[in-house]
């Protein structure tokens, strides 16, 4: 290895694996959402990360730093789903970190729903963010982020009363 290459990634190291830990487990969370295992969601977490060592991006606050990268995990997730190879391979139940008990079987509802219903959902329910946040976020317009809600939600509560018969 370059001796000029080694000497910058030591000087990083303490400060992106602060980084890492930090954000590390709400891109999981959000990765694995959208693709719906964990082997790609992982990948697609360390991409964003390659990312930020690539790009350098100056951050203007806590907030848009955790925009940039929630940005860049569901592009990255888009462009692994539009794939030709990609292929959904586990079962939710085995691979999503549930926060509470009763949360698993809502979570296998809700990962069986297309990709982009999941990802509003995701960044809706469980980020908080608003729907002008989710469009920035996802390039979309805000009136799609709020139909893709409400259909979403009609889907997911149509799913649910038919697990519940």
């Amino acid at each position: 290895m370059d001796p000029t290459v080694q000497t910058e990634l030591m000087r990083l190291t303490g400060p992106m694996e602060e980084f890492v830990r930090k954000h590390e487990s709400r891109l999981y969370r959000a990765a694995i959402a959208v693709m719906g295992n964990r082997a790609d969601a992982e990948d697609v977490v360390q991409d964003v990360f390659i990312k930020v060592l690539e790009k350098r991006p100056e951050f203007e606050s806590p907030e848009h730093e955790i925009a940039w990268l929630l940005r860049v995990t569901v592009n990255l997730c888009r462009n692994r789903l539009r794939s030709t190879w990609w292929k959904k391979t586990g079962p939710l139940l085995d691979t999503y970190p549930a926060r509470f008990e009763g949360e698993r079987e809502l979570m296998e509802t809700i990962l069986s729903l297309p990709a982009k219903y999941r990802i509003v959902l995701h960044l809706f329910y469980y980020e908080g963010y608003s729907t002008r946040e989710i469009a920035e976020v996802t390039d979309q317009k805000e009136s799609t982020v709020r139909s893709l809600l409400t259909r979403a939600r009609q889907r997911l509560g149509a799913l649910l009363k038919e697990e519940a018969l």
